[in-house]
């Protein structure tokens, strides 16, 4: 395929029924809206409703007949990385993802159709900290410490799943911009003065729109030639100074105090948060998209924040979910 489909129109096409585990978070309430706007039926696994994690038969039952499953079960990472915290953060995910594969395999044994396509939710923090060169899914190099070894095994558990016939994609995101989320605290530290750079402003800021993130997730579901890893990320790395210069540019503020690396630190504490979310120089490169003739709607942050920003839209923050 060499064109992105238009989504804005109709894509029953290829996709009629899609499932979303996770589908209360702010990227599946997103999708949610995004594919039953486009006419495709939504069946959901969470902690609620027909399809519940732990009920093996009901999450089978979701899953025959539909299209595509798509994965985004897992607790949010802004917060302390304690032992109780680590340990949700890494069951969210990767037991979650171990049980959508035995579901898989269970709907096929008991004679129903389990989905073609498995996109499965992995992060681009799995990547070292770069600040030399991108790091694309052929040649980067993962890094060390606990995100990367969450992404890691995270990443595993779908890969061993064993489902004949199931193409599986680990969809490698970056920081998903939109109303809400993390632009609420952009904004505010803009607002209040305190916009600057971030430790030396220098670590790259890798980024995708939340509209463009849900197009790439239609845009491999009916693009067979992708599968494994695969980053989601705009073509323009930003540095953090240059991030927070734009969202103050838009918000006409003109200028930020810069916070140190220190503070952050002793900041995270009091916020109950980790320094890393945005000290970590995170250079994604979104080559297989690109080469598979994906075209991003946002491609450079400006428009991108100039729509997020339009009218005041920014959201209340999310709420921690653990689907």
């Amino acid at each position: 395929m060499s064109t992105t489909p238009d989504i804005s129109t109709d894509i029953t096409t290829d996709i009629s029924t899609v499932v979303i585990a996770g589908a209360s978070g702010f990227i599946g309430s997103h999708l949610v809206r995004r594919f039953t706007e486009a006419g495709v039926e939504v069946r959901t696994i969470g902690r609620a409703g027909p399809a519940v994690w732990g009920d093996m038969q009901g999450i089978a039952a979701a899953l025959d007949g539909a299209d595509l499953l798509v994965n985004l079960a897992g607790r949010s990472v802004n917060c302390r990385y304690n032992k109780r915290n680590a340990d949700v953060i890494f069951s969210s995910r990767v037991d979650t993802t171990e049980e959508l594969g035995r579901a898989l395999a269970q709907c096929r044994m008991g004679g129903g159709t389990p989905p073609p396509v498995w996109i499965n939710a992995s992060t681009g923090t799995i990547y070292r900290h770069a600040t030399d060169r991108p790091q694309s899914e052929d040649d980067g190099e993962l890094g060390t410490g606990f995100s990367v070894s969450v992404a890691r095994a995270w990443e595993r558990a779908q890969a061993d799943a064993d489902v004949p016939g199931v193409r599986k994609v680990a969809l490698r995101i970056s920081i998903v911009l939109g109303p809400g989320s993390v632009m609420t605290p952009l904004t505010v530290l803009a607002r209040t003065g305190l916009g600057g750079p971030m430790g030396t402003g220098s670590q790259k800021f890798s980024w995708v729109h939340l509209e463009d993130l849900f197009r790439a997730v239609v845009f491999i579901a009916v693009t067979p030639s992708l599968s494994g890893p695969v980053n989601v990320a705009a073509p323009e790395v930003v540095t953090n100074a240059q991030l927070m210069a734009a969202v103050r540019q838009r918000l006409h503020v003109p200028a930020g105090l810069r916070t140190p690396a220190w503070l952050l630190g002793l900041g995270g504490m009091i916020i109950r948060t980790e320094a890393e979310l945005v000290l970590k120089s995170r250079w994604v490169s979104p080559r297989r998209l690109l080469d598979a003739g994906f075209r991003f709607t946002y491609p450079t942050l400006g428009p991108a924040l100039d729509d997020i920003l339009a009218r005041d839209r920014v959201a209340a923050p999310e709420p921690v979910r653990a689907d």
